[in-house]
């Protein structure tokens, strides 16, 4: 079962009273994967604006892209004896083991805005977005882009193993079957930062001819698509014409390329991932209500046509 936020039955689907519980007084520790992205700075503002608009004690530690430092931050959040753990999982798998601690301690663990591959029953809801349908929307932009013209691809995954990453690609590459005039030439991790993204658009326009023979760039998030920008034009490139950009996040700074015509589209993942989480984290500590096992958030398509100056201005001050 899934409760998508972004319907008008999203309250009721997880049967809370009108103007739902705030879970005062409790003690939440979040284990954020780190700072690799703007967006993952956002969600980082954005959940502890929501703990303290709430009157939420939430604990914070910073995984800095590893996951053993976030499995040692779980169990210390287990020792703290927190009320519930919010997690952001750098990889999909490796989580039995500590989340059968948290359960053993009966503390409920939300996952945030990544999926992991372990029993249901030891998480009790994950809030995240159609990690498939954010690559499926992408996908099916670049085919409307493009049309019968023949496009060569190069892709900038995510890190390697992390859902985004596995799903980002599968949903952009169900969107080009059957389009044979589409085709990924090359495809390697960018990590999902702005310097490796750069670094490694360097390495794919040097081996298709100086970038001639690359029609479009599809990035797992803007980051990496800010960086392969930052390359195409010091390879004398036009970004955005020359080759076309689409990626996914919709953070400030790729409404400012879109602006100025350098990048073409992007798909929005909302950074506030900690809200429906609250949210459900109240229900069933205060009256055991059990929500679904995902809680879906909205994606969005922007381009160029979206007035992309004006979304910038919007989105600048939160926390991006």
């Amino acid at each position: 079962m899934k409760c998508t936020f972004a319907t008008a039955g999203a309250v009721a689907c997880l049967a809370m009273a009108a103007g739902m519980a705030m879970a005062q007084d409790m003690t939440v520790g979040f284990s954020q994967i780190g700072s690799e992205s703007g967006w993952r700075a956002a969600e980082t503002t954005v959940t502890q604006q929501e703990a303290q608009t709430r009157g939420i004690d939430l604990k914070f530690a910073d995984a800095q892209q590893k996951q053993e430092n976030q499995i040692k931050a779980i169990r210390g959040f287990i020792a703290q004896g927190v009320d519930a753990i919010l997690i952001a999982p750098v990889v999909a798998t490796g989580w039995d083991a500590v989340l059968e601690e948290a359960k053993e301690a009966e503390i409920p663990v939300v996952l945030l805005d990544r999926q992991i591959e372990a029993p249901e029953e030891l998480y009790l809801t994950a809030v995240t977005s159609d990690q498939v349908y954010e690559g499926k929307v992408a996908g099916d932009w670049l085919v409307g882009e493009v049309g019968d013209a023949d496009c060569n691809v190069v892709e900038l995954q995510g890190t390697t193993g992390s859902s985004p990453a596995i799903n980002r690609k599968a949903g952009f590459e169900q969107a080009l079957e059957g389009h044979d005039n589409i085709r990924i030439t090359r495809s390697q991790t960018g990590d999902f930062t702005r310097t490796k993204g750069k670094e490694v658009m360097e390495s794919f326009i040097k081996a298709e001819g100086g970038g001639a023979n690359i029609c479009a760039v599809y990035a797992h998030n803007d980051d990496m698509a800010v960086g392969a920008i930052q390359a195409i034009k010091e390879a004398g490139l036009n970004p955005g014409t020359d080759i076309k950009i689409v990626s996914i996040d919709a953070v400030p700074d790729i409404f400012l390329a879109m602006a100025s015509g350098e990048a073409n589209a992007t798909v929005e993942l909302t950074p506030n991932m900690a809200g429906p989480a609250f949210d459900a984290l109240a229900a069933f500590i205060n009256d055991g209500t059990e929500p679904p096992k995902w809680i879906q958030t909205e994606s969005k398509l922007y381009t160029q046509a979206d007035d992309p100056q004006a979304v910038y201005e919007a989105k600048k001050d939160l926390g991006y």
